[in-house]
């Protein structure tokens, strides 16, 4: 919510993963069919991973894009990803996957872009994968993704990825990658289990007719000797065929040298010495200037050149090269212009060519070629190319330019990805560059950095305008918001409050949302609601329209206002679900849209809600949001009977408050806890879940209105079920008639309709008939004008039979009568789905088989390992082991290690007996 950098940048358009990665060169396809190779790796196709790997020039390039035509015809889908030395490192390699996935399907990404750029930690990493994986199981069509160049890559944490890609692959996702080197990857389960298809030099080879063939292909005739003898020097070697029959095109006489040419140490030898020298003098300087880029077209060697008014005669010049031979390739790309890329064997010569020139001369060319590609807006290229220049300065320049644009279209990934390649000092040393530093922390939520970052520059405030100074009030602000921590914000609110006169529109939004923010939890509800609707009057941005109006629904549902909390929530769901960008924001929307579907009985529609976007949403959402969807899957399921279910999702809540230091949301996970292990006379359980609310409570006793008010709220509700549950009547009328007051003050009025039942059950213990039908018929007024069901249900089994006695009085006006009815029927609904639901893991049927990772998995929890001790012994993160888990838990019909435990055993039991 914080503002971006200031900026009068020209728009630019960013190409993080250049189009021509996306797709495969197009001179690999001149050479010719190999009828016996392609059918073997037809015969592959359905396998997991194929590996093609091969010295440099054996043809795997020109092998992958050969099956890739022949896999298009047979209506598989067949993504490419071409890497190369930039696109090291694991977050960069995912925006490399992401962009060709989306090349084939944009909706397989769809979630996985929310999370890119947010965290880097290897948690976080794997859930990209993950969420990828489950996206391509979803699909119909079989999807090859095709790697070629991966020993581009040597960062361990990229192999990681890819193993976690192979791990997790559904049946119809089919991996082949072509390496010149082998692969630091996993691959025995694969081959054990025949799903591995391994090409090496031995496959890649020509035959001596292969060879014989391609010369005549490339020549025209060939006498059969000297094809035979040239196959000879080559050993089928791809490469040396090609510069062999280069070479032979140019040579007076068509003889050739008698030198063997099998390995890339030769192939560069024999270009020096025989091919280079023959090139037009003006041809191999441009192919040298070129060789520096990974890619380059027309224009951009002109300017390499110094002669941008030459383009059109290097166009005419590549043309000619690229008709000539094959060691210049056009690439594919989207932006209409003609892009080639050098062989990989000649661009190592060219490249150690034009290292023996001066730095000076070198940096030059990388100056040139900076400055092309940030002319086309092309800003990644440009800033890559800057810091080979040495110009750490400029590349600063460039992103500082960027930011604004970029996160006012929300490409908070690819702005990270800018930043990761700027030197750590040009970052520390301008306070631009600081504050997008502190704004992408505050999006990956990386707190404890962000709040270092903050305190370092609030340190350097007197150097600061005042509209940066401003920003770093408004990241501290959004921080607070992340940390569920109003009173934070109520501490700074005048500092946020003084906002300078000529403040941008990001700076007024971020500030009047954040204190909505606020005031809603300190009961301003009215306030809260101006403030959003000055927000919306002045917003053009559709992120931040969208984050008003989740945060109006919020205020809605906290007042209990359902109808209203309902349109608004699902109009934002709308509109968040049809801009594919901000599906983090569509993940709020379904968090809070989910407590008002559970409040209105709607239990199918919580489940279709969440279950497709559950993990995402609790990667990329605010703390409200995760605890309403986390907290309305568990209470659905308890609903529905499936007590195990519910108790698991409680623990998942569990852990992300403990994990982010979130005590509101680790009040209600426990405080549900203790009314499951209550009523189901788990009173040792529910005993140590107490304990636990009362330390929190002591915390936040006497806290001023807010979330920590809010925590203290939940800890005084879950002591009236332990003291209803011991039959302690007078203790809990005494604290529900104190919670009635405050809750009335702060217009929480579900709390009031609940805590009214509460009273009236105590009432009814007390042998008070008449005031327990008072406090009954109280809560069915305001139930009814909020059009409540689950929070009156949800306040005691005995709401239906205290209903049943205001309804046998026949002292209810019709329509009282008939809301009374409707609840005693959900009630009825919902006892008859509990009934027919699983009720014990002993009888609840597998519905599928465990994988084989799920058995390692669970024989190393049925020896009392920890999650962390499990994940080191598979090489996983505990994470990983979680995921297996749940999966584990879901298919054996139980929610905690020893019931997974003793269920497997008794499986076991049964098949031995068997």
């Amino acid at each position: 919510m914080a503002a971006p950098p200031d900026s009068n940048a020209a728009v630019r358009t960013l190409e993080p993963i250049p189009s021509t990665k996306l797709t495969p060169p197009r001179g690999a396809r001149k050479l010719m069919p190999r009828e016996a190779l392609l059918a073997r790796l037809q015969e592959a196709r359905r396998k997991r991973c194929v590996v093609i790997q091969g010295p440099a020039g054996s043809g795997k390039t020109s092998t992958l894009v050969a099956w890739r035509q022949a896999m298009l015809t047979l209506n598989f889908d067949v993504a490419w990803l071409t890497l190369a030395s930039e696109d090291e490192g694991p977050t960069r390699f995912l925006d490399c996957l992401v962009a060709s996935l989306a090349e084939i399907d944009p909706a397989i990404v769809t979630e996985a872009v929310s999370l890119l750029g947010r965290d880097s930690d290897e948690s976080a990493l794997e859930h990209v994968v993950i969420t990828l994986v489950q996206a391509i199981g979803g699909r119909q069509r079989d999807l090859v993704l095709m790697l070629d160049d991966l020993q581009q890559l040597g960062d361990a944490r990229v192999f990681r990825v890819l193993q976690w890609l192979l791990d997790y692959a559904p049946a119809n996702l089919h991996l082949a990658i072509g390496s010149r080197s082998a692969l630091p990857l996993s691959l025995g389960r694969l081959r054990a289990h025949g799903d591995l298809a391994e090409f090496d030099l031995r496959d890649l080879r020509f035959s001596a007719e292969e060879s014989e063939r391609f010369l005549r292909e490339q020549l025209g005739s060939i006498d059969r000797r000297d094809a035979l003898e040239l196959h000879r020097l080559t050993d089928g070697w791809v490469a040396g065929l090609q510069l062999f029959a280069l070479d032979l095109k140019h040579r007076p006489g068509g003889g050739y040298a008698r030198v063997q040419l099998r390995d890339a140490h030769a192939f560069a030898d024999y270009f020096e010495t025989e091919v280079l020298v023959r090139l037009a003098d003006d041809d191999l300087a441009m192919l040298t200037r070129a060789a520096v880029c990974n890619r380059f077209c027309a224009p951009l060697a002109a300017a390499l050149a110094g002669l941008p008014q030459a383009a059109a005669q290097m166009a005419t010049r590549f043309a000619q090269l690229d008709h000539d031979n094959l060691f210049i390739q056009q690439v594919g790309s989207h932006d209409g212009q003609i892009w080639y890329r050098i062989h990989p064997l000649l661009r190592e010569v060219l490249l150690a060519r034009g290292a023996a020139s001066p730095e000076a001369e070198r940096r030059a060319l990388h100056a040139a070629a900076w400055r092309w590609f940030d002319a086309q807006g092309q800003i990644d290229e440009a800033v890559r190319h800057a810091i080979q220049a040495g110009e750490a300065v400029a590349a600063a320049d460039l992103v500082e330019q960027a930011a604004p644009q970029l996160m006012a279209r929300r490409e908070l990934g690819a702005l990270s990805v800018l930043m990761h390649r700027l030197p750590a000092e040009q970052v520390a040393r301008r306070t631009v560059l600081r504050l997008v530093s502190a704004q992408l922390q505050l999006y990956a939520r990386n707190l404890d950095a962000l709040a270092q970052n903050l305190r370092q520059l609030e340190a350097q405030a007197a150097t600061m305008s005042a509209h940066q100074c401003y920003k770093v009030k408004l990241l501290r602000a959004g921080m607070a918001l992340q940390r569920d921590d109003t009173d934070a914000v109520a501490a700074i609110e005048p500092e946020l409050q003084d906002i300078p006169e000529d403040a941008d529109a990001w700076s007024r939004i971020g500030q009047w949302q954040i204190l909505a923010w606020m005031h809603m939890y300190r009961d301003k509800h009215a306030q809260a609601r101006e403030l959003l609707a000055r927000a919306a009057q002045l917003d053009s941005a559709p992120a931040r329209d969208l984050v008003g109006r989740n945060l109006l629904g919020l205020s809605y549902l906290l007042e209990g206002r359902l109808p209203d909390a309902e349109r608004t929530l699902r109009e934002a769901l709308q509109m968040a679900e049809s801009v594919s960008a901000e599906v983090g924001i569509s993940g709020v929307s379904a968090g809070l849209l989910s407590e008002v579907l559970y409040e209105l009985n709607e239990s199918d529609a919580v489940l279709s809600l969440l279950q497709p976007r559950i993990e995402l949403l609790e990667r990329t959402s605010i703390p409200d949001a995760v605890l309403r969807a986390l907290q309305a899957l568990a209470l659905v399921h308890w609903s529905n009977g499936r007590r195990l279910e519910a108790l698991s999702w409680l623990e998942r809540l569990e852990d992300y408050a403990v994990r982010h230091q979130l005590d509101r949301l680790l009040a209600h996970a426990l405080a549900a806890r203790l009314r499951i292990h209550l009523r189901q006379g788990e009173t040792t359980r529910a005993d140590s879940v107490l304990r636990r609310l009362e330390a929190l409570g002591q915390r936040y006793a006497g806290s001023a209105p807010g979330t920590a008010a809010d925590t203290e709220r939940v800890v005084e509700r879950a002591r009236v079920d332990a003291s209803l549950h011991w039959n302690d009547f007078g203790a809990a009328a005494v604290r529900l008639r104190a919670l009635i007051e405050q809750a009335t003050r702060s217009a929480r009025w579900r709390l009031v309709a609940n805590a009214r039942l509460m009273l009236a059950v105590a009432e009814l213990g007390l042998g008070h008939v008449e005031e327990a039908q008072q406090q009954t018929l109280e809560a069915l007024r305001i139930g009814h004008r909020l059009g409540l069901v689950r929070s009156l249900l949800d306040a005691s089994p005995r709401v239906p039979a205290l209903i049943g006695m205001l309804l046998r009085a026949g002292d209810l006006e019709p329509v009282l009568t008939f809301y009374a009815q409707r609840l005693i029927d959900a009630a009825s609904a919902s006892r008859a789905r509990a009934s027919g639901a699983p009720q014990d893991n002993v009888t609840a049927p597998v519905a599928e088989a465990l994988s084989e990772r799920e058995h390692e998995v669970l024989k190393l929890v049925a020896q009392a390992l920890p999650n962390k001790k499990i994940a080191r012994v598979l090489g996983v993160t505990p994470h990983t082991v979680k995921w297996h888990l749940r999966k584990i838990y879901a298919k054996l019909g139980v929610a905690e290690r020893d019931e997974a435990v003793a269920r497997m055993r008794d499986l076991e039991s049964g098949k031995a007996t068997g």
